[in-house]
């Protein structure tokens, strides 16, 4: 963020606040000296275009000066949430036009948000020129009011990235649709050839596919969606730089990249690449408490921003009552916050990287099905045993002491986990939805974390940067992935790829050579049989190098050529081969071993992805004696740090170990948490329940 505001506190920590018509006014300065006094330092406020300008060019900023005002006030820095997708009510009637259309030919109305009470809800699609000529006017005056109040802080654009599914098909994005389409295939011709569609007359007869299947229109349109969303953003986010180049933009998603990017756009790759610092929704109240889910999504964040910082842009603090996606859910999974929970969720976050925090209430809504939601404060502002763990945790991180673990960040994972989004588009215009594809790469992680081995995420453009890579559910590839695998294997590195490798090409074409994209000649084998039958393998299995293993989806049997087999199915048919290419080497899996994993949590085979670390010749960072509990390294300029978390609700004995890369260390001081026996690179100590504990390392 060089040239930027750099007033920002070093570690913001607070909350959303303001979303009209909540908390009642008459509160707001009590609020404001309560968060002052229990070390928040920052608000981020929702800016609802809908709730400000009450009549074209009539603007109402009464209640939002006040937030700035009492922001300065108290020595709080403010967050502007711009909120264009809750459109004025008179945008609505007179821009009919624009209105969002779902595939079945709807037009959404104008509705209320949940998590705000105030009409306009997401009804209004940007590639109409007049609505996003409305909307810019709205942002300029937003910015242009607030840029140089001393209680600003930066914006947040775009909350929660992601659109609507199944939408929008109005003739302004069908347009948008053709334009995109000439400059990928250039004439009409091509485009009929490549679509299999031969008689399009004029480009008036390309129209957004209505019924979706694993057809290249299909693929085309999924990724047109996504592409669009996000010069939407890249819009926001170049109107605001260009009115105010001295504060930061951030902007934060919901760490759903591997299960909703297809249909709904939830890249977080693309979203952090177009701001300043990136964040995330996240809460074990909505996604279940199991450790590794919470991991496996800060993680996610941590590599899609690329080395900016991240916040957990909205943290859960409170119960969740009432949602569909946590009915029948006990309260201690999360559904109802103790202090504890807040404690370990925060810290974990820390641990997994995150250098800001917010909660997504600080005090709950008086309105709407969120009522009394997520907020760490009373109803009435008041203070609560959970509000408590709140100042503690936040005087703990926000504290000079403190500078100086923050100058670390976590040491790069022993193995990488690869994002190909050309897969997942294809995932779900075979099968509707992602859930195959998800299962196998949340699977994989599962199967590294209970190892307390750590997997990144890797986008298949950053591979580079690892020397040994894990690819689930490879089932669709371009050959531009295939050429960069193959180019990535030769140059030295070891890769582990699952089931029908490259099996559906570009505009999801089957090969007639499998596998399929010439990596027949990488993985040193080539394909004896083949079965796409998901509802028939939930319970297959398979060994490799006689560990068993779960495999499921799909079974593709090997014959090698060049490789050396090491897997067998139990009907002794070849299901892993072991090859060497260039200076790299390669096993190919004929199945999905990370959907097997996912779906038999009571019967795993743990050891096979701990073996794996064995094939590629690595030492994981920290080995430890207790599968609950989990260890993170972070190094860097502040020194080396050893965070543990205990997600269990007891303390827990544990011996760590870590690598020959690390140390040896002859004293830890304990920053928080227990006290821990250090030497050489032996680490004992007992884990307090329900908190992580951070350890420098000297």
């Amino acid at each position: 963020m060089s040239g930027l505001n750099n007033t920002l506190p070093a570690f913001p920590y607070g909350a959303v606040y303001f979303r009209k018509s909540n908390p009642p006014p008459e509160d707001w300065a009590q609020d404001y000296r309560t968060a002052a006094e229990d070390g928040m330092n920052i608000f981020r406020h929702w800016f609802i275009w809908s709730a400000i300008e009450v009549a074209p060019g009539e603007y109402d900023w009464a209640d939002y000066d006040r937030q700035f005002d009492l922001a300065a006030e108290h020595g709080l820095k403010t967050i502007v949430a711009e909120m264009v997708a809750l459109a004025p009510e008179w945008v609505y009637r007179k821009f009919p036009h624009a209105r969002l259309e779902t595939k079945d030919g709807q037009k959404i109305e104008s509705h209320m948000h949940d998590s705000c009470v105030v009409g306009g809800k997401h009804g209004m699609c940007l590639d109409n020129a007049d609505v996003k000529a409305a909307a810019g006017r709205f942002l300029r005056e937003l910015v242009l009011r607030y840029k140089d109040h001393p209680g600003m802080g930066g914006y947040d654009v775009w909350n929660e990235c992601g659109f609507l599914e199944d939408t929008c098909y109005c003739a302004a994005t069908a347009e948008k649709f053709r334009d995109w389409l000439k400059k990928k295939y250039g004439d009409l011709r091509t485009l009929g050839k490549a679509w299999y569609r031969y008689s399009f007359a004029g480009w008036e007869d390309v129209t957004p596919p209505r019924i979706l299947g694993p057809y290249p229109d299909t693929l085309d349109w999924l990724e047109f969606r996504v592409v669009n969303a996000y010069e939407q953003m890249r819009w926001r986010v170049e109107l605001i730089r260009s009115l105010d180049q001295k504060n930061p933009i951030a902007a934060h998603g919901i760490a759903t990249s591997f299960s909703k990017m297809a249909t709904t756009g939830t890249d977080d790759w693309r979203a952090a690449a177009e701001v300043d610092s990136y964040g995330y929704t996240w809460g074990s109240s909505r996604h279940g408490d199991e450790p590794w889910k919470q991991f496996h999504a800060v993680d996610l964040v941590r590599a899609s921003s690329r080395g900016k910082p991240f916040w957990h842009a909205e943290a859960y603090a409170g119960p969740l009552w009432l949602q569909p996606n946590v009915l029948n859910r006990p309260r201690d999974d999360g559904r109802i916050a103790r202090p504890n929970d807040i404690r370990y969720w925060n810290l974990v976050s820390f641990m997994n990287g995150a250098s800001g925090l917010l909660y997504l209430r600080w005090r709950p809504l008086l309105d709407g099905p969120l009522f009394g939601a997520f907020g760490p404060y009373g109803m009435d502002g008041s203070r609560t045993d959970r509000s408590e763990m709140v100042r503690q945790i936040g005087q703990w991180a926000t504290a000079p002491a403190q500078q100086r673990l923050w100058q670390s960040r976590p040491v790069k994972g022993n193995v990488g986990i690869v994002y190909v989004p050309e897969t997942q588009f294809h995932t779900v215009a075979l099968h509707g939805s992602a859930e195959y594809y998800t299962q196998s790469m949340q699977g994989v992680y599962q199967g590294f974390f209970d190892n307390n081995i750590q997997a990144d995420w890797v986008h298949i453009e950053d591979i580079a940067g690892y020397d040994f890579l894990y690819l689930p559910f490879p089932v669709m590839l371009s050959q531009a992935t295939a050429n960069k695998l193959r180019n990535w294997v030769e140059a030295g590195g070891s890769l582990v790829i699952e089931g029908c490798p490259g099996y559906f090409g570009d505009r999801g074409r089957v090969g007639a050579v499998q596998p399929n994209l010439g990596l027949d000649e990488v993985l040193g084998v080539r394909e004896s049989y083949v079965e796409f039958t998901p509802d028939l393998l939930g319970d297959l299995k398979f060994n490799v190098c006689g560990q068993p293993v779960w495999g499921g989806v799909y079974l593709q049997a090997y014959r090698p050529t060049t490789g050396t087999p090491v897997g067998w199915y139990n009907d002794g048919q070849v299901a892993a081969v072991d090859h060497t290419v260039g200076r790299g080497k390669t096993r190919v899996i004929g199945t999905m071993a990370g959907v097997g994993y996912a779906a038999h949590p009571q019967n795993r085979s743990a050891t096979f992805f701990a073996g794996l670390l064995d094939f590629a010749g690595k030492q994981q960072h920290v080995t430890s004696s207790e599968p609950r509990i989990k260890a993170r390294l972070h190094a860097g300029a502040g020194g080396v740090y050893l965070w543990v978390a205990n997600p269990v609700r007891q303390p827990l004995p544990v011996h760590l170990k870590l690598s020959e890369r690390w140390g040896p260390f002859s004293t830890g001081q304990s920053l928080r948490g227990a006290q821990a026996a250090v030497k050489g690179r032996s680490i004992a100590l007992v884990a307090p329940a329900r908190d992580v504990t951070v350890i420098r390392l000297e």
